[in-house]
């Protein structure tokens, strides 16, 4: 996801002004550094995989070695890996998470190649039917790109929905303030899978935690009783700011910190964007999309 117009932080729109986190104000730099990794180490619920080296990017055929050896970096950290797409090495994910003892959340990632889409629609039901998808997420952002019509994305989900096996929820992932506008979004979805994120709407961090709160809070409203997941939230380390979000170890290190508290102590599924940092972002997001792993490019933990 990325910086969307008329999206943006406002302290007005803050109401849980009391819920500001962890009480960072003492803590050194060490201190912070500390607190970050026993974070990591205590278990994520999941986190988003990224599967690209440098010189490598969408379109691109991974192989499974490499995907192995990432699902074994992130394996001792997550309960749950999220991928984006079913094809071009992506559909070893699911397979090799399974493998290793982690649940998926499996998407189809559509766009406007009617073929493409047709090979991800397919992969994502076999995937599925052999037993290595927990959920199916049908197009990410579909409807931000303007790649699908509302009527064509319903329709890949109508057609997901029917092949698989009805023990497997199926969704779609958006901003979370889509699923208010398109109720036919909520309608044709068994879980709604929403992305939040404040640094693209300009929040300053010392406010994000509360300000995705209130995100969430919305995707529940509009959800009308089914479960909403967090399918991204994250904060870069490195560099543009946009408005008051400011990029950096430090509020990265913060925001990964008061999101995991808070959703565990919520009992609020969330994926955490991302695994590991990715060259090839630069071109969509400018300088600071390549900056939002938990490791680096070279597979090292950032602090």
């Amino acid at each position: 996801m990325s910086y969307r117009e008329g999206k943006e932080f406002s302290l007005e729109d803050l109401t849980y002004k009391s819920y500001k986190g962890v009480d960072f104000e003492e803590f050194t730099t060490e201190d912070l550094n500390e607190l970050w990794r026993k974070t990591l180490k205590a278990g994520m619920h999941g986190i988003c995989f990224s599967m690209y080296e440098d010189g490598q990017q969408p379109g691109d055929t991974i192989t499974a070695t490499q995907v192995e050896r990432r699902i074994k970096i992130v394996k001792p950290y997550t309960n749950w890996i999220r991928s984006f797409s079913c094809i071009e090495g992506n559909e070893h994910i699911p397979r090799l998470a399974h493998m290793h003892g982690l649940k998926t959340m499996v998407g189809a990632w559509l766009s406007d190649d009617a073929d493409k889409n047709d090979e991800e629609i397919a992969s994502l039901i076999t995937l599925a039917k052999e037993g290595y998808v927990d959920i199916a997420a049908v197009g990410n952002e579909v409807l931000y790109r303007n790649d699908l019509t509302l009527e064509e994305l319903l329709k890949f989900m109508k057609r997901v929905r029917k092949a698989i096996p009805s023990h497997i929820p199926i969704g779609y992932v958006d901003a979370y303030y889509e699923f208010s506008s398109l109720p036919e979004l909520v309608e044709h979805s068994d879980v709604i899978l929403s992305n939040c994120y404040p640094f693209w709407e300009g929040c300053p961090e010392e406010y994000a935690l509360s300000h995705m709160q209130q995100m969430y809070g919305q995707a529940m409203d509009a959800a009308k009783g089914k479960k909403v997941i967090i399918t991204e939230t994250g904060w870069p380390s490195k560099g543009e700011s946009l408005k008051g979000a400011e990029p950096g170890e430090e509020h990265a290190m913060k925001y990964f910190i008061n999101t995991q508290a808070w959703s565990k102590n919520a009992n609020i599924e969330l994926f955490y964007f991302s695994s590991f940092d990715e060259s090839w972002k630069v071109g969509p997001e400018g300088e600071v999309g390549a900056y939002w792993g938990l490791w680096d490019k070279k597979e090292n933990l950032k602090f």
